[in-house]
């Protein structure tokens, strides 16, 4: 159900702390902000001189307001932080937004100060904004306590920026895009992100949720939010693409990066994840046209050969399909066009639009009814004649006409999505602010200046951009007894007995070990030194020993060059057809268990073509991984080469993230290489190293 924020949001009555006429003080800000709706509920100023505030009484404590209040906003200096809050308690407050700073941010003892401040307010039953936080708004209750108007509108902000909020309320206006709700995290001393991402989800006035966040706190409570809001969320965050600052002891460790564990975080819990304000503005104005399918076969439309190639260009690299239409679709097209016209995708007017500006709309009409196209992007020069005949200039001489034609044109596109089965409309436009394109806008059609930026908000209107995409967030195992040998033989041991396929192999400290080793199974076999990070680098391991000869002898070399205490005796795996891959989970301190899977062996760090999620990754998901690398041909089979078995060794990455996750105390656990062959799979190494 989530905690109860409505005394957060719609409380009965506030009360400003630190309200001040001096402008340069944040409490001044926050005062007139609060007066915008005074008839809503009542608001209270306090000042410990008195006085005036903005023209109001205001009372010299919260205690000498005579009557509880609901909601307290304090921002005064750090020194009298605590005692506000006690007083604020101490009046009945169920909510505190807490402006001042001087906290966690600022070291170890302003954290203990923190703590001990969210104890107190959690123990009364009550909720607390921040500290280090700008503020907050509620567009939909009149409830205005930040420094800065926000339009009134479907987005809820959850942002740690209030800078950037303020950018993303100017690049939005343009779009039509407001805010139904506003709030600066701060330190997430109490309310956390999850917690305001679960209530947004329940506000019936909010139908989109952006976030900027750098610090997530619980980033796996944070995905599963955001995966069961049933509604958008859209997160820009920062420091995506720095390396994990633990020292990495495996091949995945070295692999996994800030940014594949966000990304991979977005993608499983379907998260749209933007780099930039302006993306996110992209994105926004996207999801705000209500309008969404699953389907990715994309019509690009034109008036130009230069346009429709870059649209198709862009639309791709978005992540969208741009197929060349079929037979009936273009024979419907070439009734409606002129015989210069293109119709294969990208389909171009060829200049029809000079002679018949209508012409746009029946191309749109009957691209929208084609049952092989999920999603159009209009692209060019539509809206030049209007902009023309309004003064914007770059319109043909004796543009009126056209102008006219252009104006009824866009009022037959609307008609055409009014009377379509719901399909995406997206434009591009060198003039975006014309008439025209304001027909449409106004209409909810997306209309960008820029083609990249069209492409992007298709691609976020058209779902997910391939079936790795769809997964969800998986639920944690229970926790198992901790792992009691972290050693070679111990990882495999206990991934053995989750049902993870190795070869014959006996753990071996001298040579009479050895020889009785060797005796149990035949050969060819496998002598590889313990202890040894990275053994294949160190030259610890020798393949294909034919017989117990070559094995004595590979030992006495290795012995004599690596000293190693212990040595493992393996039989040698038929590499036939094989490909190896590798299989690893990383313990992210946000985000928990991460998956990786790729191509493996010797060169995984070097062709990086690997894929994450979060762990564990049941098997169905992990054949789409796997299918969706790079190199994902060669399980099919090339050159004469057979198939391997995916099947398998999808269901044996199930079983090594599952372990993985389960035991939360290992840091990395990695299989390389698992073997594929096309008659199943064999975990021929393993790894673990603890936290």
């Amino acid at each position: 159900m989530g905690r109860d924020l409505t005394a957060l949001f719609d409380p009965r009555s506030v009360a400003v702390v630190g309200a001040s006429d001096d402008p340069a003080k944040y409490g001044h800000a926050v005062a007139a902000q609060a007066l915008r709706a005074p008839d809503r509920r009542p608001v209270h100023l306090v000042n410990r001189r008195g006085g005036t505030v903005l023209g109001r009484a205001a009372a010299t404590s919260l205690t000498a307001v005579g009557e509880p209040v609901d909601l307290v906003v304090i921002s005064v200096p750090g020194s009298g932080f605590e005692t506000a809050v006690d007083e604020a308690l101490a009046c009945g407050a169920k909510a505190i937004v807490a402006i001042t700073a001087g906290f966690a941010e600022a070291g170890r003892a302003g954290l203990a100060r923190q703590r001990a401040v969210a104890d107190r307010v959690r123990a009364a039953g009550a909720v607390l904004v921040g500290p280090n936080c700008l503020g907050i708004a509620d567009n939909t209750t009149e409830l205005y306590l930040a420094s800065d108007r926000f339009a009134p509108g479907g987005v809820a902000l959850l942002s740690q920026s209030g800078n950037l909020a303020l950018e993303l309320q100017l690049r939005g206006e343009p779009h039509g895009l407001g805010f139904s709700r506003f709030v600066s995290l701060g330190n997430q001393a109490d309310v956390t992100l999850v917690d305001l991402v679960e209530d947004c989800a329940r506000h019936e006035a909010t139908s989109a949720i952006a976030v900027y966040a750098e610090d997530f706190g619980d980033g796996r409570a944070f995905a599963a939010a955001a995966a069961a809001a049933g509604k958008p969320v859209v997160l820009l965050t920062a420091g995506r693409g720095t390396a994990s600052a633990r020292s990495a002891q495996s091949h995945t460790g070295a692999l996994t990066t800030s940014a594949d564990v966000v990304a991979a975080a977005c993608r499983d819990a379907r998260v749209e994840l933007v780099r930039t304000p302006r993306e996110m503005t992209v994105v926004l104005a996207g999801l705000g046209a209500g309008v969404r399918t699953r389907g990715r076969r994309t019509a690009v439309f034109t008036d130009g050969g230069g346009h429709g190639a870059i649209a198709a260009d862009a639309t791709e690299d978005a992540g969208l399909e741009v197929p060349e239409l079929g037979g009936p679709t273009q024979d419907r097209l070439r009734t409606v066009l002129w015989e210069q016209s293109s119709v294969a995708n990208p389909v171009d007017l060829a200049g029809m639009g000079e002679q018949r500006p209508l012409s746009y709309a029946d191309t749109v009409g009957a691209l929208l009814a084609a049952d092989e196209v999920d999603a159009v992007l209009m692209t060019g020069y539509f809206g030049g004649y209007a902009a023309a005949e309004g003064g914007l200039g770059g319109g043909p001489a004796g543009g009126s006409v056209l102008a006219e034609g252009e104006a009824r044109a866009a009022k037959e596109i609307v008609a055409h999505l009014a009377s379509a089965a719901a399909k995406p409309l997206v434009v591009q436009s060198m003039y975006p602010g014309s008439p025209s394109c304001r027909v449409l806008a106004e209409a909810g059609v997306p209309v960008f200046d820029a083609t990249e930026d069209a492409a992007r908000a298709l691609a976020a209107m058209t779902g997910r951009r391939n079936p790795v995409d769809a997964a969800g967030v998986p639920p944690l195992p229970s926790v198992a007894a901790p792992l009691a040998d972290p050693g070679y033989h111990g990882v495999r041991a206990l991934l053995d007995a989750a049902g993870v396929p190795f070869p014959a192999a006996r753990e071996i400290t001298d040579e009479a070990g050895l020889l009785a080793a060797a005796a149990e199974f035949d050969g060819p076999y496998v002598l590889k030194a313990l202890h040894v990070l990275h053994k294949s680098d160190a030259g610890g391991v020798a393949l294909r020993l034919a017989d117990r000869d070559a094995l004595l002898a590979a030992y006495r070399e290795m012995r004599a060059r690596l000293g190693a205490p212990a040595y493992s005796v393996e039989a040698m795996a038929d590499l036939t057809d094989g490909i190896e891959l590798i299989v690893g989970v990383n313990q992210d301190p946000r985000f928990g268990p991460i998956a990786l899977v790729g191509l493996g062996g010797v060169l995984t760090e070097s062709l990086r073509d690997v894929a994450f999620a979060l762990a564990p990754v049941p098997a169905e998901r992990a054949e789409a991984l796997l299918r969706g690398l790079r190199s994902a041909a060669l399980l099919d089979g090339v050159r004469g080469r057979p198939a391997v078995d995916v099947a398998a060794a999808a269901a044996v990455v199930e079983r090594i993230t599952t372990v993985a996750a389960a035991h939360p105390e290992i840091a990395e656990l990695e299989v390389n290489p698992l073997l594929v062959r096309p008659d199943g799979a064999l975990a021929l190494d393993a790894r673990a190293v603890l936290r």
